[in-house]
């Protein structure tokens, strides 16, 4: 009996998904909101296309040096596709934990060692998504200096907690037992080996994100009339769906969720901030699709790794 449930209850998140598309043939037709397409430039679209795969490089530049792989980059890169390629397909996050077993099966890294990296790679992306979410907020309340002064203060802050971190790490210890403790003890865990790698992580990271939203912003711009800071804005209120511990596969409704709400208060209509959410949302999964089929090709043997040293952690 409990069999059935579970397999019912696992297929849940996608019956979801197919409810949410006769919703919006309902509403909308898919024909009208993907018509719009026969209007992008071929040239243009391979560009965003072009800018995708660059974002996904650096993406795997970032994993390949925080956990040291050498000589491997083709795998890594492979590694990465697939892992975002699950992570659209699984409800729920469930993709993360393609994560730690492609990692042990390409370069025999310890489960626990690549949970901890991935934990810190995702606090990363999150402060990146936040900072530029609020700037792009100030800076279309015309509050430019504040925008800017609030990136910066994004973009230094990791730097902020890694000198720090031998303090944490003794604050932490004497916490009491909770999730708090808990949330600290992974950061730290997750935590580059030394100042050189950390700082290449952090500006990869900023890097990354800049030529994805720059990819999503021009796609998004081909399907409404708005300016770049609003665009991107836009493209943010999506992608900080993303990271949410709970969305169905493909981000489907959630992801639109968040883009219409970064939208319509910017006087978009419903129809037409709609259409645009889909479509860009499309392009994304499109991209995503590709790349990780395409990754399925690519051989992963195991890489040539040094042991984590024992005190990585320590100043």
């Amino acid at each position: 009996m409990l069999r059935p449930l579970r397999a019912f209850s696992a297929l849940i998140p996608y019956l979801f998904v197919i409810l949410l598309a006769g919703v919006v043939e309902w509403a909308f037709g898919w024909s009208r909101l993907l018509a719009p397409w026969t209007e992008v430039s071929l040239g243009g679209l391979l560009v965003a296309i072009a800018l995708m795969l660059a974002s996904y490089i650096l993406r795997a530049w970032r994993v390949a040096d925080h956990f040291d792989v050498r000589g491997r980059f083709g795998a890594v890169l492979s590694l990465n596709l697939q892992h975002n390629l699950w992570n659209n397909l699984l409800p729920m996050r469930a993709g993360e934990l393609s994560f730690p077993i492609l990692m042990r099966q390409k370069f025999g890294v310890d489960p626990a060692h690549a949970l901890a990296g991935l934990f810190w790679i995702r606090l990363v992306d999150a402060q990146v998504l936040a900072a530029l979410a609020l700037g792009s907020l100030l800076w279309l309340a015309k509050v430019e200096s504040l925008a800017l002064l609030l990136v910066g203060l994004a973009l230094v802050a990791p730097f902020m907690f890694w000198s720090l971190r031998g303090w944490l790490a003794a604050r932490v210890a004497g916490m009491s037992e909770g999730a708090m403790r808990s949330l600290l003890e992974k950061a730290l865990a997750g935590l580059p080996r030394d100042a050189a790698h950390f700082a290449r992580g952090v500006l990869l990271t900023w890097a990354n994100w800049l030529v994805k939203l720059a990819a999503l912003a021009w796609i998004l711009r081909q399907f409404v009339a708005i300016d770049w800071a609003g665009a991107g804005l836009g493209v943010l209120g999506g992608e900080v769906t993303s990271v949410l511990p709970i969305h169905a596969p493909g981000g489907f409704g959630t992801y639109e969720a968040g883009m219409l709400g970064a939208l319509l208060p910017q006087g978009l209509n419903v129809e037409a901030a709609t259409g645009a959410a889909i479509n860009t949302h499309l392009f994304l999964l499109g991209s995503s699709l590709l790349f990780g089929l395409v990754a399925m090709l690519i051989p992963g043997k195991s890489a040539t790794m040094p042991a984590p040293a024992k005190d990585q952690n320590t100043p």
